[in-house]
């Protein structure tokens, strides 16, 4: 960095880039986004498959390891640099299609979350029904077992039976396909008036930018605990339900030893923290500098696992009274997986109360649709946020507009009778491994090519805070690290997808790598761009100057910029004091450093 320039190159930005206009915006929103459809449905069934409440510990400990000091990171990165997650690579310019990477990840993951929200919206509106167009079935429907207590037609025969709820989804819902060999059909146009309903949603919360959001967010990030309250209080008290939350609860310690498990640990937490996706480093780079952001972010962190354990102890006490009015022999078989468990699973339990249904129904699929609205309107946001910051556009709301359309007609493909096809092979590919693969390179690239060190002192120098060891050594050694093994580990027993227990076609399978290889290359491509456009006189020049940060990293505040200089010039002449004193090199000094005991 030539600390000749005293002024950031960027210092034009910070003049208009607004600022969060309430004490607790920035934290609401954090809840909004990282509370929502993944603790509800996805975190339970996750549980339950990967040993129960043995789930927890490799949970709890791949939060405290790789959760917590990711979520931190970021929201010190965007809130230090006042950028997006592309532009913060000023700090590690080769690194910059890491955030291009995870953009490209983020629209994919947009346009199929805004699909789920659609069929939240449909059953919203179906719930005001008496009774519930899921509990009883239909004439054409053979071998159904009506959802609600009091039918149970169209029994044919010995073969297996469906419940209304589950044909409900799958018949009039989707009009799910089979097999998408042959394509995936027409969408259906209810579920594209609901889809545009959600799109329409989202954008009317970010037409104003941050402003309007950090409003928005205190409804989006509290109502949904009155209802979950509310429903935990309800589903604890149905018969059954003790039966349901230790089947949930109870350990099975063998799977501690199972790699899978602490692979879905990680890829639960990163969905449902939503790390490496944006919206953290876009938050934050609204926050001034000066924010005390370790509060929010310990705050963000705990409270989604609790939301988590709440969420799972709340549809498995519903579960678990489902299975006795079925008679079922053990929960299991009264578990789906996915958008089953939200879509199948509830509907068919609410059908079953004897008090209101309707209401209950209500109550559930309005609080899905606010925890989904509000990770969708940060994710929306986040991508905006890092067109608008990349080609320096002022109107935020005219690229929200643009981008609500381009998505809007993306997602059509998800409303489609193989839309759920689609959907379970964009997530694995985009929504899994392209995040996973570019979280390693992530923290790599600002921990060990930016510096732990000058990654510490950025943020002790901001938040006027001493880096723990905890911090550094989780940063410096144990987060990468762990992070790349498992990684590994996915690939080597990665296995062909499938969807309900069907293969994919091949040509299917194909365009999923080559979403995944689309998302990845970002990373290596940019890379070598960066090296052509800024050739030196030497290679090892070249090379040295795209792993050091370029004049745009720093604060933007021209004030606070000169600051930060001075500040990392003393901490300069400091150690170097230190290393002649103590005549050890730079090596040994940055060991001594990790474990706290050098400056």
């Amino acid at each position: 960095m030539d600390k000749k320039n005293t002024t950031p190159i960027d210092a034009e930005v910070k003049n208009d880039r607004e600022n969060w206009s309430g004490k607790l915006d920035f934290l609401m929103s954090c809840i909004s986004v990282s509370v929502g459809l993944g603790n509800i449905w996805r975190f339970p069934f996750i549980a339950y498959e990967n040993g129960g409440g043995v789930f927890l510990v490799p949970y709890i400990i791949i939060l405290f390891l790789i959760g917590k000091p990711m979520y931190y990171m970021e929201a010190l990165l965007g809130q230090f640099a006042s950028k997006s997650s592309v532009k913060m690579w000023a700090a590690c310019p080769i690194f910059m299609g890491v955030g291009i990477g995870q953009a490209i990840a983020t629209f994919a993951v947009l346009t199929y979350y805004s699909a789920l929200i659609a069929v939240t919206i449909y059953y919203f509106i179906a719930s005001f029904q008496s009774p519930l167009p899921w509990a009883y079935c239909r004439e054409e429907w053979l071998n159904c077992v009506g959802s609600s207590l009091s039918n149970s037609e169209n029994v044919t025969s010995s073969e297996k039976l469906q419940s209304s709820s589950e044909l409900y989804f799958s018949n009039t819902v989707l009009r799910e396909l089979d097999d998408i060999s042959e394509g995936i059909g027409i969408p259906s146009w209810r579920l594209i008036l609901t889809l545009s309903l959600s799109w329409i949603v989202t954008y009317l919360i970010l037409i104003k930018g941050m402003r309007s959001l950090g409003k928005v967010a205190y409804f989006l990030a509290i109502f949904p605990y009155v209802i979950l309250i509310t429903l935990l209080i309800r589903a604890v008290t149905l018969e059954g339900s003790v039966d349901g939350i230790i089947y949930f609860l109870k350990p099975e310690w063998d799977k501690l030893l199972n790699m899978k498990v602490w692979k879905e640990a990680v890829v639960q937490c990163f969905f449902s923290l939503a790390v490496c996706f944006g919206p953290i480093v876009a938050f934050s780079s609204h926050n001034q500098f000066r924010y005390k952001v370790y509060r929010d972010a310990m705050i963000v962190t705990t409270l989604d696992t609790i939301t988590s354990l709440l969420a799972g102890i709340t549809i498995f006490g519903i579960l678990g009274n489902l299975a006795l009015n079925l008679n079922a022999p053990n929960i299991s078989e009264v578990v789906r997986s996915g958008t089953g468990l939200a879509f199948i699973s509830y509907p068919d339990a609410i059908a079953k109360f004897n008090f209101v249904p309707q209401l209950f129904s209500v109550l559930f699929f309005f609080m899905l649709f606010v925890l989904g609205i509000g990770t969708l309107a940060a994710l929306q946001s986040a991508l905006v946020t890092i067109i608008c910051d990349q080609f320096k556009l002022k109107r935020f709301w005219l690229v929200s507009l643009i981008t609500t359309i381009i998505e809007f007609g993306i997602s059509i493909l998800y409303v489609t009778p193989g839309g759920q096809w689609i959907l379970n092979l964009v997530d694995y590919f985009a929504g899994t491994y392209i995040v996973f693969s570019l979280a390693v390179f992530e923290i790599v690239g600002i921990t060990w090519f930016y510096g732990l060190r000058n990654f510490c002192d950025d943020v002790e120098f901001m938040t006027n805070r001493k880096v723990s060891i905890y911090w550094r050594l989780c940063w410096g050694i144990i987060t990468p690290l762990l992070l790349a093994v498992i990684f590994i580990y996915s690939l080597a027993v990665m296995e062909p997808l499938t969807y309900a227990g069907w293969s994919y076609p091949t040509s299917a399978e194909i365009v999923g790598w080559i979403l995944l290889l689309i998302g990845f290359l970002q990373f290596p491509l940019w890379g070598i761009w960066y090296l052509y456009i800024h050739k030196e006189a030497t290679f090892r020049r070249t090379i040295k100057k795209s792993i050091s940060p370029s004049q745009k990293w720093g604060p933007t505040d021209p004030e606070l910029y000169v600051e930060w200089l001075q500040h990392k010039e003393s901490l300069k002449r400091l150690r170097e004091e230190e290393r002649n004193e103590k005549e050890f090199g730079t090596f040994k000094q940055n060991m001594y450093y990790l474990i706290g005991i050098s400056k």
